[in-house]
């Protein structure tokens, strides 16, 4: 299956919280989209790598995305190294993203910034012809490399370089977020409070987006930053 978007995130809801408009947005307009997990999560205060895959398979029904895979990686403790970067490479190769969205690249949890490295570097690698790939012992997998990396904002309200217009689609995206009830703010829960299970970081997700949004005359917004220049054919692109 080719897709359009491929997002990557270190744990799951990472995507969701970074860039569920933009997903469900692209959705609605016909965009094939995928997204793969590099952890389980499983260092989280609360919740389990159990709970949060059964979270991720509801948040990616809610959005609609055409896949939602996991590489297992070692939450807190995986790498920027050549092994986990020709596992990335393999699903870069498998679902051929023209743009790929990514993890902030610099933020709070130091698996965000290590991911969004990692990540990059793959998508960059996976074009050259002399790294070979295999994928469930079938044949050498053709190279690909995506056209563009957007990374999305996380904890840190860093400066974006371009915004996204999601009005219409900011419940989407925290339709998404709340199928993960075991990381997110929850009266009825016994389990311990952390930075991300507050009512002040859940009404974050709204103000943030309506922030973005305010600054360039809409709605809501999603903001995004990129390695390199962003080219338009014409200066009506800009709105």
């Amino acid at each position: 299956m080719k897709l359009d978007i491929l997002v990557f995130g270190a744990h799951p809801d990472d995507a969701e919280l970074g860039a569920g408009g933009t997903i469900a947005m692209e959705i609605a307009q016909g965009k094939k989209i995928g997204i793969v997990d590099l952890t389980q999560g499983e260092l989280g205060t609360r919740g389990s790598a159990e709970i949060r895959s059964e979270e991720a398979a509801a948040s990616a029904k809610i959005l609609g995305v055409s896949i939602r895979e996991n590489l297992g990686f070692s939450d807190g403790f995986f790498v920027n190294d050549s092994e986990h970067q020709v596992e990335v490479i393999k699903m870069i190769r498998k679902y051929r993203p023209e743009i790929v969205l990514c993890n902030a690249v610099e933020d709070r949890h130091i698996d965000h910034g290590r991911g969004s490295k990692l990540v990059s570097d793959a998508c960059f690698l996976s074009g050259l012809v002399k790294i070979e790939t295999v994928l469930d012992d079938e044949e050498i997998q053709p190279v690909w490399r995506p056209k563009n990396v957007y990374h999305y904002i996380q904890w840190k309200n860093l400066k974006p370089d371009f915004v996204v217009d999601i009005s219409g689609f900011l419940h989407k995206k925290k339709e998404a977020i709340l199928a993960y009830s075991s990381q997110f703010h929850d009266p009825k829960s016994s389990e311990p409070e952390t930075p991300i299970s507050s009512v002040n970081f859940l009404d974050s997700v709204e103000y943030r987006a309506r922030d973005l949004g305010r600054l360039v005359g809409v709605d809501h917004a999603e903001g995004f930053t990129t390695e390199k220049h962003i080219a338009i054919k014409s200066l009506n692109a800009i709105f």
